[in-house]
């Protein structure tokens, strides 16, 4: 449904984003995650054509949108960050606008709007001033310009930003809804919003694609080693001794006391392996009481940090080099490519010169074999013409015989 290929967008010696590729398969919902200044924003606006490429390929349902623009404009609805709405329409008038803005045809417009207004839970509101709603509402009104007329793509920027936890699950559980009808693309900063959401994750660090996968995979494939959460009873004060006793535990660190005495400890473990069994062994032979233990479980935030923490910030120079050998590997290519292009050339002619040489060939041919035959008939033809002498007298002598009869009778 979208395809990006090789997408670059500099603003000067600043990559906004570096050859990007991605694909957004029909039906799915995906999230696009990265920090602020990531090129989330940047890449959303060239999906839509607000903005176009340095270099590469946007192909929405088939479409190139330099190409074919409003082909494809039309088939995506989008739900820019900040919530820009008229705030002197009311609800209603503001998505009609919209649906004009989207050269919906008037006879289905109405019907369009009505869809859009009750599809977002905005029929109480939609004779009020999009400036007299709450931020959930107002929210809820973007999101009904994006989707007025049934588009195929929804391109959600931070749809959930600023709003109350009652307002996030009312927006998530609409945008869930769409999935049966629209391909979604949806950014946003609350990683827990993208992972219960979105089927496949899609994370941009500096201007790069880091990470496509399924929020669970990606979770899995970050979590080197296990940590456990406990709770214990430790009147002695022996249970950091236990690290000494199992070599796979790497830490053990006191997260805080509670009132009753007893303790909560993270323990890091160098291994992926459930040591639990050894762990409750040594704290009964330590008459240390565990009240509570559990494997922290896999988060995609945790996920993110480790994906995009500590990765390399490039130098002006070291951008200048990557650009100066992309650059040396482009004129390499259309190197390369001319000259198949000229040994193509060169094979045509070759085989345009053995075309003519065969056919001057053949109408050499084709001529002196119509000289053989017209040689021949010639030949037949005198050959008919010449009366063998002996054949002569006889004639004359029949001719004779004729007259001689006559004259009897």
């Amino acid at each position: 449904m979208i395809e990006i290929k090789n997408v670059t967008k500099k603003y000067g010696n600043f990559y906004a984003v570096r050859n990007i590729n991605f694909e957004v398969k029909d039906g799915e919902i995906v999230g696009f995650l990265g920090r602020n200044g990531a090129g989330k924003s940047t890449t959303m606006n060239m999906i839509t054509g607000f903005i176009e490429p340095t270099e590469g390929e946007i192909i929405v349902n088939g479409y190139d949108i330099y190409k074919k623009p409003r082909k494809v404009k039309a088939q995506i609805g989008y739900m820019p960050e900040g919530t820009p709405l008229y705030l002197d329409l009311t609800v209603k008038e503001f998505v009609n606008y919209m649906a004009e803005l989207k050269l919906i045809p008037k006879k289905k417009r109405k019907e369009a709007v009505n869809e859009a207004i009750e599809n977002t839970g905005l029929q109480k509101v939609q004779n009020n001033l999009t400036k007299n709603l709450s931020r959930g509402y107002k929210q809820r009104v973007s999101l009904a310009g994006a989707i007025v007329g049934n588009p195929k793509i929804l391109i959600l920027d931070e749809p959930t930003v600023g709003l109350d936890p009652k307002q996030v699950i009312e927006i998530r559980e609409l945008i869930k809804s769409f999935k049966k009808d629209h391909t979604v693309l949806i950014s946003s900063h609350i990683l827990s919003e993208i992972s219960q959401i979105c089927e496949k994750v899609i994370i941009i660090d500096k201007g790069e694609i880091i990470a496509v996968d399924t929020p669970e995979n990606l979770e899995s494939k970050t979590t080197e080693n296990i940590t456990l959460n406990i709770i214990v009873d430790d009147i002695n004060n022996k249970f950091q001794t236990i690290k000494d006793e199992i070599e796979e535990i790497s830490d053990i660190k006191l997260v805080k006391e509670n009132d009753d005495n007893t303790k909560e400890y993270i323990i890091e473990t160098s291994t992926n392996e459930d040591i639990r069994k050894q762990i409750f062994s040594n704290c009964a032979k330590n008459n240390i009481t565990i009240l509570e233990m559990k494997k922290s479980e896999a988060s995609l935030e945790s996920a993110f940090i480790k994906l995009v923490e500590n990765r390399q910030e490039y130098s002006q120079k070291e951008i200048n080099k990557m650009q100066y050998e992309k650059e040396i590997e482009e004129l390499r290519e259309e190197d390369k490519y001319l000259k198949e292009e000229k040994e193509k050339r060169k094979q045509a002619k070759k085989e345009e010169k053995a075309r003519k040489k065969a056919a001057k060939e053949a109408k050499k041919e084709a001529k002196q074999n119509k000289k053989e035959e017209l040689s021949v008939k010639k030949e037949n033809v005198g050959n008919e013409e010449e009366i063998p002498q002996d054949k002569k007298d006889s004639n004359e002598t029949n001719n004779d015989d004729l007259k001689k009869e006559g004259g009897d009778k």
